[in-house]
């Protein structure tokens, strides 16, 4: 019994640390973006690990109002960065927190009603939808294994070295070892990554040392909400966004885990990152959504039970608590991160492609359907300046390569297989 608690354990901090980088960058970008000085940045990181601790416990608990009981992490959502930095330059943080918590209640109100466009992601559409989160997140690993975008030895070769030494590791561990380790292969290679890098010189402890060992989240920190109604409007956009790049990740972890994704089931998520999307407004952190990165470990893992996300959400609260040992999970090197990133989200496009497996490929239509989303979805994120001169509203939307790419297979399948004549077709493609 021991033994197994030790292993969910390690699990749980395996989904920590893949998604930890993802969580911190957000209050960091914001909080530089809008002046806040050392002690307001520390609050606002503290204040992100404990809510997306308790946003992944509500997603964890499946009760007949909220939770779809996947292993699924939440964090912070990137949609929401540049929007959350305009609406607190032109209106204030209270403004901005205001807008954040409307937005939330807005998702759960609407939960039930956009659950029912289920019926609008068949096979074609879900799987292309999880292969273009797949894609549009390998930038991000490239990225990170060059060093991370703006460091001094971005590209160096060093940094290679390390990014493919931890994916070589990682291989092996599953290659030739069964079981637990293989389990927590990710987690290994981030442990001989950083040690790794340590013996290169390239690891810090500062931040360690200089992190307080208690930290505690206060309530609406930053004052008593303001409702401004064009800053509401913009973060229910931001809202609707992250529902629909969601979606996604449900249908993943549905297919990895071998658990059929129901409206009913959408409803309760799309319930459960509303009420999280509240509390990170309650607490003057963010908005949360589903965190795609951690579909890849769920499949290397092998570990397709809540159980795991459950201790990971407790870790994060923790975390949230204890800054010193948040600060101790900044030590690991982007390089690091890069080449752990690898597998994680080449096993999200891995997935995708065999949602795929299940699709007609003798048809045309189904064809056009994934060419066409997966080609747009791609290339938003590669060409990240294509919106720059729509109106702020429609560039927000339309600049997430993963929105882009869903909206255009969910229209292009009802288009070309849900009309009169194809009406055959779609329902040999639905679930």
């Amino acid at each position: 019994m021991e033994s197994s608690k030790g292993k969910t354990l390690l699990l749980g901090a395996q989904h920590v640390l893949a998604m930890y980088a993802g969580a911190i960058i957000v209050p960091l970008i914001v909080g530089g973006a809008l002046k806040l000085n050392a002690a307001q940045m520390g609050y606002i990181i503290a204040a992100d690990l404990l809510t997306s601790g308790i946003a992944t416990l509500l997603q964890a608990w499946r009760n007949p109002f909220f939770g779809i009981g996947l292993p699924v992490v939440l964090g912070c959502t990137f949609t929401a960065v540049f929007p959350m930095i305009s609406i607190g330059g032109q209106y204030g943080l209270q403004a901005m927190y205001g807008s954040i918590i409307c937005s939330g209640l807005f998702v759960v109100l609407i939960a039930n009603y956009f659950s029912k466009l289920v019926k609008f992601f068949p096979p074609v559409v879900t799987g292309s939808v999880v292969t273009i989160i797949g894609v549009t997140l390998v930038p991000v690993a490239i990225n990170n294994m060059a060093g991370g975008i703006g460091s001094p030895d971005f590209g160096a070769l060093s940094n290679f070295g390390l990014a493919f030494g931890v994916l070589l590791f990682i291989i092996l561990l599953n290659r030739f070892t069964q079981g637990f380790i293989r389990s927590i292969s990710v987690l290994l290679g981030l442990i001989a990554g950083t040690l790794a890098a340590g013996l290169m010189g390239t690891v810090s402890l500062e931040n360690v040392t200089q992190a307080s060992w208690l930290h505690l989240i206060t309530p609406l920190y930053f004052g008593t909400p303001v409702f401004e109604p064009s800053a509401i409007l913009t973060m229910i956009i931001v809202a609707i966004v992250s529902m629909i790049e969601s979606a996604g990740v449900f249908m993943a972890l549905g297919e990895i885990c071998k658990q059929e994704v129901a409206e009913a089931d959408l409803t309760r998520g799309y319930r459960a990152e509303g009420l999280a999307v509240i509390l990170g407004g309650f607490f003057n952190s963010f908005p949360y959504t589903t965190f795609s990165q951690n579909v890849g470990l769920v499949q290397l893992s092998n570990s397709k039970t809540a159980r795991v996300t459950i201790v990971a959400g407790f870790m994060l609260i923790l975390l949230g608590f204890i800054p010193k040992f948040a600060a101790l999970a900044m030590i690991i090197p982007n390089a690091v991160l890069g080449g752990a990133m690898i597998a994680m989200f080449g096993i999200v496009v891995a997935s995708g492609i065999k949602m795929l497996s299940k699709v007609d490929f003798s048809s045309n239509e189904n064809l056009l359907v994934i060419a066409c989303s997966v080609t747009l979805g791609l290339g938003v994120t590669v060409v990240p300046n294509l919106f720059a001169q729509f109106p702020p509203l429609l560039k927000m939307f339309f600049e997430n390569g993963i929105v882009t790419g869903a909206l255009t297979a969910v229209i292009l399948n009802v288009i070309l297989n849900m009309t009169v004549s194809g009406r055959l077709k779609s329902n040999k493609n639905s679930f």
